[in-house]
């Protein structure tokens, strides 16, 4: 009984939570825009067999270097392909990377930090320290230092930036776990016999969830900057991938010849780190109210 008593209770409040949240978020018209350029960019990458008739891999020399024109909207690239069939697929992987390197990031930092705030003592010391050390690298030096482990590729990439992601996400979820820890309703399910990880998971993660959603949203931002950056430098994908970094990088000998080869992937990498940002800022703003206010 006590069990159903407190799980309707935890849907009534997760209701609730979220039509605050839905409330303060409609007042941040800058917030809808990003999220609605978000959603058209994915959707274009997504459905890009459907909105362009070219393969983004095929060669076509007699194409090459074309401008901007009503047959390629965006010009060719140096061997005839088409560059808005690049984008569009390249944005598929920039997305993939991002995604996947921040929940990676996500779920060891959550787990070490949520164990470093949850349990004084050695343990924090141990992970605390262990996270510092991490902490002394820049994240694309420490992505730096994984792919030359593991090596090149999309997956090496992910993984690579993922772990680079794990010193922010543990430092944060450190702190909102000591912050929540001592609360009443967490001490009750500890006097109740309610096992360490049950109590984490169930009381401690969901009440300290809000910030760690923010910080995962702006870092899909910075991934795909960090992705786009390691490509240019050739320690991610391997050509003829359409990347939006790799795609950087094969344009500057043509950057004179062909502005466009630069131009317009930057501008893909721009709009959607953009409305990433915009969109992770008016969520924080939203956010924000609720959290003063519970």
């Amino acid at each position: 009984m006590l069990s159903e008593t407190q799980s309707v209770k935890s849907e009534v409040v997760t209701e609730r939570q979220f039509l605050v949240i839905l409330r303060y978020l409609l007042r941040k018209p800058s917030a809808i825009i990003g999220l609605v350029v978000l959603i058209l960019l994915t959707l274009a990458c997504i459905m890009a067999p459907h909105l362009t008739p070219y393969e983004q891999a095929k060669l076509s020399p007699r194409s090459a270097l074309q401008p901007p024109s009503l047959e390629h909207p965006l010009g060719t690239d140096h061997f005839g392909r088409d560059q808005l069939t690049r984008i569009l697929y390249g944005g598929r992987i920039s997305l993939r990377v991002s995604v996947v390197a921040m929940i990676i990031g996500a779920t060891f930092g959550i787990l070490l930090g949520a164990s470093a705030g949850y349990w004084p003592g050695w343990i924090d010391e141990a992970i605390s320290r262990f996270i510092d050390v991490m902490l002394a690298f820049p994240n694309i030096l420490l992505a730096m230092v994984v792919i030359t482990l593991l090596g090149t590729g999309v997956n090496n990439l992910m993984i690579a930036l993922g772990v680079a992601m794990v010193p922010g996400f543990a430092r944060l979820a450190r702190g909102t776990v000591i912050s929540v820890r001592e609360n009443d309703y967490v001490l009750a399910a500890r006097a109740l016999g309610g096992a360490s990880p049950r109590v984490i998971v169930r009381h401690i993660l969901p009440n300290a969830a809000a910030p760690l959603i923010v910080f995962g949203t702006l870092e899909i931002g910075v991934a795909i900057l960090a992705s786009a950056g390691l490509n240019f430098l050739g320690l991610g994908a391997d050509p003829p991938t359409p990347e939006w970094g790799l795609m950087l990088a094969e344009s500057r000998i043509y950057i004179r010849r062909a502005w466009w080869l630069a131009t317009f992937p930057g501008v893909a990498i721009m709009v959607m780190v953009i409305s990433i940002n915009v969109f992770g800022d008016g969520l924080r703003d939203a956010l924000d109210p609720w959290l003063k206010g519970r």
